[in-house]
């Protein structure tokens, strides 16, 4: 499947959540079998060649790539949430966001020292959640090849806020 035809399933929500923002909604596109199973076969092999022993997700649709993507890949899984979400200890990363700040987590033995971690989103705009994240992970330990996600609207430069690959499987240049 082209980066056309897989574009055919995202859809575009004008002024969500505020005016001005076009926001591109990957629920069409999850919820066509045959598309979902195409992205997240595409993507998992983009991942593959960075050699991941362990992917993470950023909460909440980082979640829906990285996890069937482990599991197609036969890696762990390991979750990037908001703060108090996770149990037991947790080690966390507050960061800057454009209309504010915001705090991610991670349990303190999800990684270990080391391991070779991919981190997945859905989006990549601004880059300052996807930077923290990658923040976060070196934080614990963990070694980050890369970085992936569905969408990367270019136009936003969040990939030079990163100092490592990111593989993006369709881009919106405005």
């Amino acid at each position: 499947m082209t980066e056309a035809e897989l574009k055919s399933h995202i859809r575009g929500i004008p002024d969500f959540p505020k005016p001005g923002i076009l926001f591109y909604d990957i629920s069409t596109l999850l919820r066509h079998g045959p598309a979902w199973k195409e992205a997240t076969s595409q993507l998992a092999e983009r991942v593959a060649a960075h050699k991941p022993d362990v992917l993470a997700g950023i909460e909440s649709r980082g979640f829906l790539l990285a996890a069937p993507m482990a599991l197609a890949l036969g890696l762990g899984f390991v979750m990037l949430r908001k703060r108090g979400k996770l149990p037991g200890g947790t080690v966390g990363l507050d960061y800057n966001l454009e209309y504010g700040t915001d705090r991610i987590e991670i349990q303190e033995d999800a990684v270990q020292p080391g391991q070779r971690v991919v981190l997945l989103d859905d989006l990549l705009a601004t880059g300052g959640t996807m930077a923290a994240g990658v923040a976060l992970l070196r934080k614990v330990g963990a070694v980050v090849p890369a970085t992936a996600v569905m969408i990367e609207l270019t136009f936003l430069k969040g990939r030079e806020r990163l100092d490592l690959p990111v593989e993006a499987l369709v881009a919106y240049d405005d």
